[in-house]
């Protein structure tokens, strides 16, 4: 039984709509999520509930670039972190799970917050380098740029210590399924 479930975060169309480098994320996910199915490790789908009266409903689930398959899990979320108020914990520890690779939308909210909650819940972390994105800044904005979210999330990650905890950043090429473990 594998040991390391692949987490996909927010990765609904309306949501990554516009968001950096989407196309590549979306198709660096699919890949990962049909090597997760083929090495038999569970897909959890986390998805944000979201009011957007003008928004076609098809739009609020996830991408179909992504889509869940049969077999897979979808968890339903209210805050960023995809472990509060929701049964993530408990399904994850009922599969025998020790080690999560997180990929999704959007990098510095649920995605980080994902991340850590699964640090502070016990479980080892993979980062797919390559699989998490965040909304375009409009031009002359004076937050840094999508890249630039992405790109110190994944340095935060590389250097942060939990007690006990393993963290790797990989680009998705390099987490393998198929061993015990996802290793680089």
């Amino acid at each position: 039984m594998p040991d390391t479930a692949l987490l996909v975060v927010d990765l609904q169309a309306a949501l990554v709509a516009g968001a950096h480098d989407v196309e590549a994320c979306l198709a660096r996910v699919a890949a990962l999520a049909g090597r997760a199915r083929a090495a038999g490790t569970p897909v959890v789908y986390l998805r944000q509930r979201v009011d957007l009266p003008d928004v076609p409903v098809e739009l609020l689930d996830i991408h179909p670039a992504v889509a869940p398959q049969p077999g897979d899990t979808v968890v339903d979320k209210d805050s960023a972190d995809s472990f509060l108020g929701t049964p993530l914990d408990e399904f994850l520890r009922d599969q025998g799970i020790r080690r999560v690779v997180v990929t999704g939308f959007a990098t510095e909210y649920c995605v980080d917050s994902t991340s850590r909650s699964a640090l502070s819940h016990g479980y080892d972390l993979v980062l797919v380098a390559d699989g998490h994105t965040t909304p375009q800044r409009p031009a002359g904005s004076p937050l840094p740029s999508a890249d630039q979210v992405v790109i110190h999330h994944n340095a935060v990650f590389a250097t942060i210590a939990y007690a006990g905890r393993t963290i790797q950043v990989l680009p998705a090429e390099k987490v393998d399924f198929t061993a015990e473990r996802a290793v680089g």
